[in-house]
C-alpha cells in the first residue's frame, strides 16, 4: 500500500460538522443498531444560534439527547478542536473533516408517553411558546418567563385574598349598607373639591365666604381687567354678544349692573373671574405659562394653575391637566360665584350650557353644595318651554343626599 496522505475537507456537510458521541451512563451493547436524528436551529441568520444542534437517539430501553448549547454542554468543544479522518485503503488517501463532541444523556421523563401529545395539543398558544422558551430561549427570555410566572402567582394570591375579604365584608354588612357607603363616598369625593362650608352660619352669605373664593389680594388684582366690564354700555354688551367674547351668564348679567359705583365694580370683578373660570374649564392640557392671555393678572394665573389643575407626566415631562375632578372643582366655584352675584339664587341650566356639562353632573355638584333645586321657565339662548333648574342657598341647609345616578343603581339592585 502506498504511503498515506491526507486532505482537509472542513465540514462533512455545509454548516454541519461530523458528530462524535459519548454516552454518559456507560457502553451500549449494540451500537451498530442505533439511528441518530439531528435538529438544527432555524435561525440561520443569527451568528450564534445557527450552529445550535440537538442530537437524538433511541434504544429499546431509553431515549438519549445531546446538544451543543446551554448549561449542560461539554466544555471541551470550546477548548479543543476535533477532527475525523476517513482512510481509503486502496489509494492511501485520508479525508479529514471537522467534528463536534456530543454527550448523550438518557432522557428520563414521562413526557414520552404517546398520550401526552393530546395534552400538548390542548395547550394554548401562549403555553406552547413558553415551552419553546424553556427549551431554546435565551437567558434574557428565560428570566422574563420566570418573572412573568412569579407575577401571575402573586396576582392569583392577591385576587384570592381580595375576593375572600370582599365576601367577608358583604356577609358582615350586607349589600344594602355597602351601596349606601358607595353613595356617601361619591358625595364625599365631590365635597373634597369644595370651598369650606360653615354649616353653623346664620346668613347665606356666611355659609361659603367670599374670601374663600377670592382672597382680598386676588380681588384687588381684578380691578384693572374688570374695568372694561364695569364701564360697558348697551352697545358694548350687544357687540360682545355678537362676538361671543363672554359666556351667556356674563352677557346676561352685564345688562343689570348696579348704578352704585362700588356695587357695580364688585359685580364686574366677580363676572370677569367667573368668565375666566369657565373659559379655563374648557382647556385640557395646559401648555402655556399664561394660558388666559397677558391681560390676566399674574396672581390669578397662578391661582388657576395651582388650584384648578392636576400634574401629570407625559414623555418624561410634567404637564398641567384640567382633569374631570378639577372641572368639578371649577364648576363648584362658578356656582358659588354666581350665587354671590345673584343674591344666592342662580340659574343652573345657563351655567350648565356655558360649561358644556350634563345636567345630572351640575345637579350633583349643586346638591353637594347643599343647594335647594327648583324649576323655572325660559332663559337666555334656550327654548321658552324648556325647564330651567334654579339653585338656591338658604338656611337651614338641606341634608346631603346620594347623587341621582347612585340612587338609580341602588333601585335596580
Amino acid at each position: 500500500m502506498a504511503a498515506a496522505t491526507w486532505r482537509y475537507r472542513g465540514d462533512l456537510e455545509a454548516e454541519r460538522p461530523a458528530a462524535l458521541v459519548r454516552f454518559a451512563n456507560g457502553r451500549l451493547r449494540s451500537p451498530e443498531s442505533l439511528r441518530f436524528t439531528v435538529y438544527r436551529s432555524r435561525d440561520t441568520a443569527h451568528p450564534r444560534k445557527r450552529h445550535r444542534r440537538i442530537l437524538v437517539s433511541e434504544t429499546e430501553r431509553l431515549c438519549y439527547v445531546g446538544h451543543n448549547f446551554g448549561s449542560g454542554v461539554m466544555r471541551c468543544n470550546s477548548l479543543c478542536r476535533y477532527f475525523v479522518g476517513v482512510l481509503d485503503k486502496d489509494s492511501g488517501q485520508m479525508e479529514v473533516y471537522n467534528a463536534e463532541m456530543f454527550n448523550m444523556q438518557p432522557l428520563l421523563s414521562d413526557n414520552l408517553i404517546p398520550d401526552d401529545t393530546k395534552d400538548y395539543q390542548k395547550k394554548s398558544y401562549r403555553e406552547k411558546v413558553d415551552l419553546c422558551i424553556e427549551a431554546f430561549g435565551t437567558s434574557k427570555q428565560k428570566r422574563a418567563l420566570s418573572s412573568r410566572r412569579m407575577n401571575a402567582v402573586g396576582n392569583d394570591i392577591v385576587s384570592t385574598a381580595v375576593t375572600k375579604a370582599a365576601a367577608n365584608i358583604i356577609d358582615a354588612k350586607g349589600v344594602t349598607a355597602l351601596m349606601q357607603d358607595v353613595a356617601q363616598d361619591d358625595v364625599q369625593t365631590i365635597s373634597a373639591f369644595l370651598p369650606p362650608c360653615h354649616e353653623d352660619a346664620d346668613r347665606p352669605e356666611h355659609v361659603y365666604k367670599f374670601e374663600d373664593i377670592l382672597s382680598p389680594t386676588e380681588y384687588e388684582a381684578l380691578r384693572v381687567p374688570a374695568a372694561a366690564l364695569a364701564s360697558a354700555t348697551a352697545e358694548d354688551i350687544a357687540k360682545k354678544a355678537e362676538e361671543r367674547s363672554h359666556c351667556s351668564f356674563v352677557l346676561e348679567e352685564l345688562k343689570f349692573l348696579p348704578a352704585d359705583e362700588k356695587s357695580r365694580d364688585r359685580k364686574a370683578r366677580c363676572l370677569w373671574f367667573l368668565d375666566t373660570l369657565i373659559k379655563f374649564s374648557h382647556l385640557k392640557v395646559i401648555k402655556k405659562k399664561h394660558p388666559m392671555g397677558p391681560e390676566c393678572p399674574h396672581i390669578i394665573s397662578r391661582k388657576l394653575m395651582k388650584n384648578f389643575t392636576s400634574l401629570t407626566y407625559n414623555n418624561g415631562s410634567v404637564q398641567n391637566l384640567v382633569s374631570a375632578s378639577m372641572k368639578a372643582k371649577i364648576t363648584a366655584y362658578v356656582i358659588l360665584l354666581a350665587l354671590h352675584i345673584n343674591n344666592f339664587q342662580t340659574d343652573l341650566t345657563i351655567l350648565q350650557n356655558d360649561m358644556k356639562l350634563q345636567e345630572s353632573r351640575i345637579l350633583d355638584i349643586a346638591k353637594a353644595l347643599r343647594l335647594k333645586i327648583s324649576k323655572a321657565k325660559g332663559g337666555l339662548g334656550l327654548e321658552k318651554d324648556q325647564n330651567h333648574k334654579l339653585g338656591t342657598l338658604s338656611l337651614p341647609l338641606p341634608m346631603q343626599k346620594a347623587p341621582a345616578g347612585q340612587r338609580k343603581r341602588k333601585k335596580i339592585n
